[in-house]
């Protein structure tokens, strides 16, 4: 990650709450100015543009995935324990209100309209996670842990979309409990039975 003055982490710690609240057009610098006690002239000393600080919270937002999924596999054998981990990871965070959405899935409802850059780095998010699930479905298919009725990359892409689901129903029904309601019995689907 980019090294960044202890103000300009501020203002992408800011970014990332509201981008997670409601996605990119819902905010300006002037918002973003108010928010953390600073004027927008100091707001575009470190970042020139919107399109330029989006771009640097959803890379750093991606890295940390990225990071995760590593640390996952280095760390943890199963892969349905790594699946489920990722399950917890957002059951964990819906509950304690410390990230309740993906800025990603909050940005992919404004992916037609999102500057270029910001698109790509949201698809390129998507393509990471659904990558790093078919590599786990795949490897618990492969040791008799998972049964899939499609490919691994379908079976990846249909549960990504789940947990998803999952963190927009939590949401609609302003209850932490159905994400778990919903994500596990996605998980328990394509786990192999006796």
């Amino acid at each position: 990650m980019i090294e960044r003055s202890p103000k300009a982490r501020e203002i992408m710690a800011n970014t990332r709450q509201l981008l997670t609240t409601g996605g990119y057009k819902n905010f300006s610098y002037a918002d973003l100015a108010e928010r953390v006690g600073i004027r927008k002239a100091s707001i575009h000393h470190h970042f020139p543009g919107k399109e330029d600080l989006v771009k640097a919270v959803v890379q750093e937002y991606r890295a940390e995935a990225q990071a995760g999924m590593e640390a996952m596999d280095q760390q943890i054998k199963d892969p349905l324990v790594k699946v489920k981990a990722y399950a917890d990871y957002w059951s964990a965070c819906i509950k304690d209100g410390t990230s309740p959405f993906c800025i990603c899935v909050m940005l992919a409802v404004e992916l037609p309209t999102l500057p270029t850059d910001i698109a790509g780095e949201v698809t390129g998010h998507f393509s990471d996670l659904s990558g790093w699930l078919s590599s786990q479905l795949s490897a618990g298919e492969a040791q008799g842990v998972f049964k899939l009725n499609e490919t691994a990359e379908v079976e990846a892409k249909a549960l990504m979309a789940g947990i998803h689901g999952a963190m927009l129903a939590a949401r609609s029904f302003d209850n932490p409990a159905v994400f778990d309601q919903i994500a596990y019995p996605l998980i328990n689907k394509v786990v192999k039975t006796a």
